[in-house]
């Protein structure tokens, strides 16, 4: 596809998607949501949910296997198009019921901290879920969180201010 070409980008997502599951052996739907980036960005988000009954085989664990598909999936796209599209994967609603359970555990852990005015360190989030985290807390003028160590071992800390 040449570079200049005006791309029809839900068309080209939906397809390379649907072919990336037919190579898998998966029947799935299939649909495109396109959002506008949060901030400053005037780039698109292309928010795919696939629905099937082989959700947990491509959640995977902790959802490992969904953020590989994810990767592999607009790289496949920049290949095909020689541009890149922001595609954000989503299986059977995972990261938004994801989402939902961290936001839910921010709020006990605030009460927590607010009470005992002890730090709670939080078990490992992906760098998408410790931005929830910190999204979470920026309006709080009682509680702070911070992220400290490196790859694996990064943890978000949550505090009195």
């Amino acid at each position: 596809m040449a570079k200049n070409k005006t791309i029809d980008w839900e068309e080209e997502i939906k397809k390379t998607t649907s072919q990336f599951l037919e190579k898998l052996r998966i029947v799935a739907s299939i649909s495109i949501i396109r959002e506008k980036a949060e901030g400053d960005s005037k780039e698109d988000v292309y928010k795919v949910n696939i629905e099937t009954e082989e959700t947990g085989l491509l959640i995977g664990r902790h959802g490992e296997t969904l953020n590989s598909l994810q990767l592999l999936l607009g790289i496949i796209i920049y290949q095909k198009t020689k541009q890149w599209a922001r595609v954000v994967l989503d299986i059977g609603n995972y990261r938004k019921m994801r989402e939902e359970g961290i936001k839910e555990m921010v709020t006990r852990i605030t009460a927590e901290v607010e009470a005992s005015g002890n730090p709670v360190t939080l078990p490992y989030l992906t760098p998408l879920e410790r931005r929830i985290v910190h999204m979470t807390l920026s309006d709080n003028p009682k509680i702070t969180s911070e992220s400290q160590g490196e790859g694996k071992e990064r943890r978000v800390i949550i505090r009195l201010r």
